[in-house]
């Protein structure tokens, strides 16, 4: 497996937290080839990504020019793996994976990339995965902000973090295919002990009778979660609330808002229509044992 004449010039050996300044050059290096998700070269994404129990790296001439890590302590194997853009295409990928998926045993493998490529879905297509999912990472530069109708009869304000925001997050996403319902006080616990959790430019939406009809949740400069509830659908409610975000993160001092949106979700296309660019994807490939 060793001895592949592109590539017996580097030293493969594992990886560890003394190593996170290359992992973080690494994953610059393909999100600006690739786009993706930004949050990655931060430290807290990496870890959880590439310093899982298992590691293995890429060396040449003493640089990192490709990393994967592998967690078996739950069902399924997780993995996320990194190749530079200046050693694709000689052979690194597929070792990286073929020793992933030796990790994984005979469990099933998730792989995840923040920083999706098509050479990287041509490999995992060929080794028998299955990409289960894939969100667009989008950008808005906040230079030029939207102007949306206000719905008729529609107030917003600041959200609560309490059981009525809950209530309206799961109405709004209840009939999403693959929904799972968290519990209500995890859910809302996460919001409260994430630093980066903006509640005063977070919304909720009422309409006339002042019952809640959607929700918009901001986290540090990303539209973490926008929801309307399915009988208020179709009439700007969601389209108002990004609008109003966009605005208060401007005049936060923000230069730019990201959001994440699944491939297959609707509201894709207006988000574009409200000024978001794509810059990139990122997608999760399951391997199932036959």
């Amino acid at each position: 497996m060793m001895t592949d004449p592109d590539v017996d010039v580097l030293t493969w050996k594992e990886f560890g937290e003394e190593h996170l300044t290359a992992l973080t050059d690494l994953a610059e290096a393909c999100l600006a080839v690739d786009g993706g998700l930004p949050l990655f070269t931060g430290s807290a994404l990496l870890r959880a990504r590439l310093l899982q129990a298992r590691t293995l790296g890429a060396w040449y001439d003493g640089g990192l020019i490709a990393a994967v890590g592998v967690g078996t302590d739950r069902q399924p194997a997780t993995s996320t793996g990194l190749v530079h853009p200046t050693w694709r295409g000689q052979g690194v990928g597929s070792r990286l994976l073929s020793w992933a998926d030796e990790q994984a045993g005979g469990a099933d493998l998730l792989s995840t990339t923040e920083s999706w490529s098509p050479g990287a879905d041509a490999l995992f297509t060929a080794r028998g995965f299955e990409r289960t999912f894939t969100e667009w990472v989008l950008r808005h530069e906040l230079t030029a902000l939207p102007e949306v109708t206000h719905p008729d009869g529609v107030a917003t304000g600041p959200v609560t973090l309490d059981s009525e925001l809950f209530a309206t997050y799961r109405a709004s996403f209840a009939d999403r295919p693959g929904f799972v319902e968290p519990v209500a006080d995890e859910w809302l616990d996460e919001l409260r002990e994430d630093d980066a959790y903006r509640p005063d430019l977070s919304l909720i939406a009422r309409g006339p009778d002042g019952t809640a009809v959607g929700f918009l949740n901001v986290i540090d400069n990303w539209i973490d979660q926008v929801g309307v509830v399915p009988a208020w659908r179709g009439r700007r409610v969601g389209a108002h609330l990004v609008a109003i975000a966009l605005r208060s993160l401007a005049a936060d001092g923000a230069r730019e808002a990201w959001l994440c949106v699944n491939d297959d979700n609707p509201a894709a296309a207006l988000y574009r229509r409200l000024g978001f660019q794509d810059a990139g994807r990122r997608a999760r490939y399951l391997h199932r044992r036959a």
